[in-house]
């Protein structure tokens, strides 16, 4: 027995409302830049169009000029999609709240999430949508599954609740020792100093 072995997302496709609305939305208000379009290849009646969320892979949305936005929430059923998170720069994530507020589009406000923060609010059909920053680069070499999947392990040996600021910072020190040689025969922390400041 063998795996299917997956090597990341493809794409996503949502249903959405009308072609204009879902235009607005994902590129009027994401950035997503729209790529291409064409008919629903399994329903005739229905619009295909495809976003390139900023990685280069693909956001597709089907269309129905019959389907008429509503951003109430709603609860999704047990294996129905909860949310999605999309990746913003911290200088994006600085300005989210602003200019949601200036479209007058509901949203959580800024949560603090230990490692990253985020920002929640609806798609034009009530989709769950969030935007959300690392408060960390990885380092070189190391993605920031990596670093979380260490920070995790920090955690877990430290018996504390959630990922938090210490836990990522000290996960990459552990993983840069990993990955680099020194040719100091003892790597701990020390007090170049040697006194201390008032």
């Amino acid at each position: 027995m063998r795996k299917l072995q997956v090597q990341g997302v493809h794409h996503i496709t949502l249903l959405g409302a009308d072609r204009q609305t879902s235009i607005d939305f994902w590129e009027g208000l994401l950035g997503m830049p729209f790529v291409f379009d064409q008919p629903n290849l399994d329903n005739p009646g229905e619009g295909h169009l495809y976003f390139d969320p900023g990685d280069g892979r693909l956001i597709t949305i089907f269309t129905n000029e019959d389907r008429v936005g509503s951003s109430r929430p709603k609860r999704p059923a047990p294996g129905e999609v909860h949310h999605l998170a999309f990746a913003v720069s911290r200088a994006v994530f600085l300005h989210a709240v602003e200019r949601l507020d200036e479209r007058g589009i509901g949203h959580s406000g800024v949560k603090d999430r230990g490692f990253m923060d985020s920002i929640y609010f609806r798609d034009p059909m009530g989709l769950l949508i969030e935007l959300a920053s690392y408060k960390f680069e990885p380092p070189f070499g190391f993605s920031h599954a990596d670093v979380l999947h260490e920070a995790h392990l920090v955690r877990v040996e430290r018996s504390e609740y959630a990922i938090a600021d210490i836990h990522v910072a000290d996960a990459i020190e552990r993983l840069i020792a990993r990955r680099q040689g020194s040719l100091s025969a003892d790597r701990g922390p020390k007090d170049p100093y040697g006194e201390t400041f008032d």
